[in-house]
């Protein structure tokens, strides 16, 4: 059940800042709400309400709604026009395809003297003898339609001769009508009450081929070999039953939709209980998978069941090195794998006969061992051992004596002379730079420029 709050009138007032107090046209259609409440304490500057296509039985909660101009309560489950005295501003309101039948309800709208037009088409109320000259007539103040026909004067002058006689006319089909229902109420409490006995029948059935046990232990992927066979057997057992499983829920299907009812208020509201009921179903059963170690590919293989028509766009697949996680519909499904697998070679395709997804992992053998040194242990022979030995005597005695080479002393090859300011102002003094002999035998010639 949908119940309107604080925070969904908030989402819905998304054109505004999610602001309520200035909120002047919302839309809550097709949310499935089953009760009116709580608007007209947040929004009471509403001018145009939508919340055609739910499941609202009455309307309750929208009296203090004085600036609302335009009501729109298509299909939902109204039975009888009530509490709009305190819409002062109401010009048009929308009631197709509820279940009206007491139309001598139309007569609180008298108060609403703004009213010009008017929407009952697909209510019981509709196939009464008279019943578009009783509406013309008990609603002076509808000038512009009713059920987007106009009203014309002749025809208001027609309807206002004979209102007596119409009006006669309208109460007894409307006592009619009324017992009529309270039959369906009846029938229809005595089918629920059926129905649930049935089901709590079912429920205590033992369910053939399952012996109420489930292997969901996600670290214990790989079977034993000795425990093949019996996981074989395990295996089979809940395949039959999931098979059998889905053909009862298909025969319950049929029969419910088959199953000939009267469309009423509490017929309507059965088939959405029963899709709800579907629907929370689907949302918690659990996915079957088999994880296959395939040594001869190096590879894991998984398989998961998923559903057959369900569309791939609501499957979103991510390996990890350790782990993978599958979302479907938004609910995860996570599995530890046993050993390190590659997530950029990984494949994930969907079986075009089931339907299933199956994610090909190779596994990552070598970047597991990437931080030992791996060596490969190959006895050579007795003719090999003096020819490898030396050669490794070779390649361990490869270094350089210092002693026998000398290597020229690369960073002062050039010495840099230090330069200073060339301006009309010194602004260094002249180092004055004092040369050595390197020998005895050498001579200073001033004559000759010193070597840069």
């Amino acid at each position: 059940m949908v119940r309107i709050t604080e925070d969904l009138l908030r989402q819905r007032a998304e054109h505004n800042n999610c602001e309520l107090f200035s909120l002047e046209e919302i839309s809550l259609h097709q949310q499935e709400i089953e009760k009116l409440e709580y608007i007209d304490k947040l929004c009471r500057d509403l001018k145009i309400l939508y919340l055609q296509n739910n499941l609202i039985p009455k309307i309750e909660n929208v009296s203090k709604l004085k600036k609302l101009e335009y009501l729109n309560l298509a299909l939902n489950n109204i039975e009888r026009i009530e509490n709009l005295e305190g819409c002062e501003e109401l010009q048009k309101l929308d009631l197709t395809a509820n279940f009206i039948g007491e139309l001598s309800s139309i007569e609180i709208l008298k108060h609403n003297i703004h009213l010009k037009e008017l929407f009952l088409v697909g209510n019981p109320c509709t196939e009464f003898e008279g019943y578009r000259e009783f509406v013309v007539a008990t609603l002076h103040q509808l000038k512009k339609s009713l059920d987007s026909k106009e009203i014309e004067r002749s025809e208001r002058i027609r309807a206002l001769q004979n209102y007596r006689q119409v009006e006669k006319q309208i109460r007894e089909q409307e006592q009619v009508y009324l017992l009529k229902r309270a039959r369906e109420k009846e029938e229809a409490l005595k089918r629920i009450q059926e129905k649930q006995e049935k089901k709590k029948e079912k429920q205590r059935e033992p369910k053939p081929g399952f012996d109420r046990r489930w292997y969901t232990d996600i670290n214990n992927t790989i079977p034993d070999p000795l425990e093949d066979k019996e996981n074989h057997q395990q295996k089979e057992t809940e395949k039959e039953y999931q098979e059998w499983n889905i053909d009862k829920e298909d025969e319950e299907d049929k029969a419910f939709w088959e199953e000939p009812t009267p469309y009423t208020p509490e017929s309507r509201l059965e088939a959405h209980r029963y899709l709800e009921e579907k629907r929370r179903v689907k949302e918690n059963i659990r996915l079957h998978f088999f994880l296959q170690d395939d040594e001869e590919n190096n590879q894991f293989i998984l398989d998961l069941a998923v559903y057959r028509y369900l569309d791939s766009s609501l499957i979103d697949v991510d390996v990890q090195p350790t782990y993978i996680r599958v979302m479907v519909k938004g609910k995860p499904f996570q599995l530890v794998l046993p050993a390190e697998v590659k997530p950029d070679s990984s494949s994930a395709k969907r079986s075009q006969t089931t339907g299933h997804l199956v994610i090909s992992m190779p596994k990552a053998q070598e970047i597991i061992m990437a931080n030992q040194k791996v060596r490969t242990l190959v006895k050579p022979s007795n003719s090999n051992k003096s020819q490898t030995n030396v050669k490794r005597e070779q390649v361990e005695k490869l270094e350089v004596d210092p002693s026998k080479y000398s290597f020229p002393d690369v960073a002062n090859i050039i010495q840099e002379k230090e330069r200073i300011g060339q301006g009309p102002i010194r602004l260094q003094q002249q180092k004055v730079i004092d040369t050595k002999p390197s020998c005895i035998d050498f001579e200073d010639n001033q004559d000759v420029p010193p070597l840069i």
